[in-house]
């Protein structure tokens, strides 16, 4: 795939403007759409196209709009998840503050398509330019009438909303956001109900993310017949947006088919390893995902590809370590910040993720002592699916995950009391 779909207006300041996406046919699928199909139809037309969610479950989003009850008197609610935490990740920002008017249209399609009459775009408190670019977006659209009462002639009706979040990663989780939206703090709630049934404000709802939003105006352009052909995983299609962070020499942000080679993005698109240095590492998925070995990044970039190679595709947030990255000090890093974010709410969490900082400083500062590596696993293992929400296991994937692939390096800390770089 050559052709670029999300990011070929690179370069273009003018390209958040309503003016410039009318012009390359902007919602011209949500004309169609709310015209021609019916709610039903759009379901089916998004399940025929394979569109998984792109926020990191993986979740087919078609079915996952199904679940909305049909005959239920209550409003329904369509939530834009731009609560965009994950470290690693920055693709979503990029869709929000270049391409506002793509969001949109691939709002107003859900929306429509799980008969919903209010949507919300929750954005992250530090996106303060992507939460300004979006109202102005939003004005835009309305003053056209592709947002608003009686869009485009229909009898449908769609109010969009931007609410700014307070920037904590646990918003991220939908029902931890759905929490925060509705005014309360944002600590995710069990499940079931799920928020299909018992949502927003008590009714149904979805919540999908920027990314995956941003994928319906192609399908309902181009067809889903023609978006379920690209890459070479029919499991895994259309295109995919992959952030590349860390020892590379041209980080950034790149777009390929769903199933692109690993390898082939480090080395190939991303110039390889930064001053020739030797490869280390890769984290595929974001930060909360499990590490791979140099040894094992010929994989594609889908879901079932890195699951059985051992980790995830989670947000595509690729962070790339060289063969000086301390293994340790990285991990020290990953589970400070898991420390800081978690909400406390389950004990798991709250208590291990500062368990884990507490020993992990220890082995990189000095003080550290043989014991501590199958402390750290076993507190891993305590905390894995034993929370409300997956940020325990997003603290203890990578803690399990680093002590397994790069055991050597958590033992030579533990015998010389201190970091071998450290001298």
């Amino acid at each position: 795939m050559s052709e670029k779909y999300f990011l070929h207006n690179i370069g273009k300041p003018e390209s958040k403007s309503l003016a410039f996406y009318l012009a390359n046919q902007g919602y011209s699928a949500w004309e169609k759409v709310v015209r021609q199909w019916q709610p039903a139809e759009v379901i089916e037309e998004v399940k025929k196209s394979g569109l998984r969610g792109r926020g990191g479950a993986g979740f087919p989003t078609g079915m996952k709009w199904s679940f909305v009850p049909r005959d239920s008197e209550k409003p329904k609610y369509l939530v834009c998840n731009a609560d965009e935490s994950e470290p690693g990740t920055f693709k979503d920002r990029y869709l929000v503050e270049h391409e506002p008017h793509m969001l949109l249209e691939g709002i107003a399609i859900a929306s429509y398509a799980i008969n919903a009459h209010s949507a919300y775009i929750y954005i992250r408190g530090e996106f303060a330019h992507g939460a300004q670019v979006l109202e102005e977006a939003i004005a835009e659209a309305e003053a056209k009438n592709l947002l608003g009462e009686k869009i485009l002639g229909s009898s449908y009706d769609l109010q969009v909303t931007v609410h700014r979040g307070a920037g904590a990663y646990i918003c991220g989780e939908e029902t931890g956001l759905l929490e925060s939206l509705e005014g309360k703090r944002g600590w995710p709630r069990l499940k079931p109900p799920f928020p299909a049934v018992v949502g927003a404000f008590k009714s149904p709802t979805v919540v999908n993310n920027v990314e995956t939003l941003a994928n319906l105006p192609l399908i309902f352009t181009r067809g889903a017949e023609w978006f379920a052909a690209i890459g070479p995983n029919p499991k895994n299609t259309g295109p995919k947006l992959y952030c590349v962070s860390g020892h590379v020499n041209r980080p950034g942000l790149y777009e390929f088919p769903m199933g692109k080679n690993l390898k082939e993005l480090i080395y190939e698109e991303c110039g390889g390893i930064r001053g020739g240095k030797k490869l280390k590492a890769v984290i595929p998925g974001g930060s909360s995902v499990p590490v791979l070995r140099a040894d094992q990044i010929d994989v594609s970039m889908d879901y079932e590809a890195l699951a059985e190679a051992g980790s995830m595709l989670g947000s595509a947030g690729v962070i790339v370590l060289d063969e000086d990255a301390c293994m340790v000090n990285a991990l020290y890093n990953l589970e400070r910040f898991y420390a800081h974010e978690s909400c406390g709410q389950c004990t798991p969490c709250r208590e291990g993720t500062t368990w884990m900082v507490k020993i992990l400083k220890r082995l990189e500062m000095g003080g550290g002592r043989p014991e501590d590596l199958p402390l750290l696993e076993d507190i891993a293992r305590h905390i894995n699916f034993r929370t409300i929400c997956p940020l325990g296991d997003a603290a203890a994937m990578p803690a399990a995950s680093f002590l397994k692939q790069f055991r050597d390096e958590f033992a030579a800390h533990a015998e010389l009391g201190r970091c071998p770089q450290r001298r």
